[in-house]
């Protein structure tokens, strides 16, 4: 089965049950929007479809593949962008998105950088330390790597923070560009999605006491 599937998950969190018997599949132009209350394990539930964490039971595929097998290349069709930026704040924008691409084998010239800036506004700021940057700014910079890596699945944990109105709509619009091209995303937000994000699912999940 194409695009990744999740099937009868469990997940433990100290001591906790956050969710138990979970599957959900996303396809190749599909967007699923993740929702559910503080505590719920959207976080959690994303670590485990991106590999980061293993589930207590169950199991996720790529393309038919389990994403834990030791011959899976996952990761070359993935970016995650977890709700931190993942900066190091001494370090200017280019610098950061040329460590980043460095980790993850991305090649990138310095003026695609410098694009993929401009399109998010950062004219003038590319050789500035982060640390400088207001909060948007740099959730901005983080967001460029979905520009700059040609990956299939986007796994998003709240990427609308501290986006103004006009960084939302850029998002959003990229979005339903990238599932249109035959992409999938799967993200949570605290804010509902507009009809600019395109088609979606919604996948809710409950606080588990």
């Amino acid at each position: 089965m194409s695009g990744l599937s999740a099937s009868k998950l469990t997940c433990i969190k100290r001591d906790r049950l956050l969710f138990t018997e979970l599957s959900l599949q996303v396809s190749k132009g599909e967007l699923l929007y993740l929702r559910g209350p503080n505590g719920a394990g959207k976080t959690s539930l994303l670590r485990i479809l991106t590999g980061l964490t293993m589930p207590e039971e169950g199991e996720v595929c790529f393309d038919g593949l389990s994403i834990f097998s030791p011959d899976s290349t996952y990761t070359d069709h993935l970016v995650y962008l977890g709700h931190k930026s993942a900066l190091n704040s001494m370090m200017s924008a280019v610098e950061n998105l040329q460590y980043w691409a460095a980790q993850h084998s991305v090649s990138l010239s310095l003026q695609k950088l410098y694009d993929v800036l401009e399109t998010l506004g950062l004219v003038g700021l590319e050789d500035v330390p982060v640390k400088f940057l207001s909060a948007g700014q740099q959730r901005r910079v983080a967001l460029s790597r979905l520009w700059l890596k040609p990956a299939e699945l986007w796994v998003l944990d709240e990427p609308f923070t501290a986006l103004d109105v006009e960084g939302i709509a850029l998002l959003e619009s990229l979005f339903a560009s990238h599932c249109s091209d035959g992409g999938m995303i799967i993200t949570t937000s605290h804010q509902a999605l507009s009809p600019s994000a395109g088609k979606h699912q919604v996948f809710d999940l409950e606080y588990s006491l």
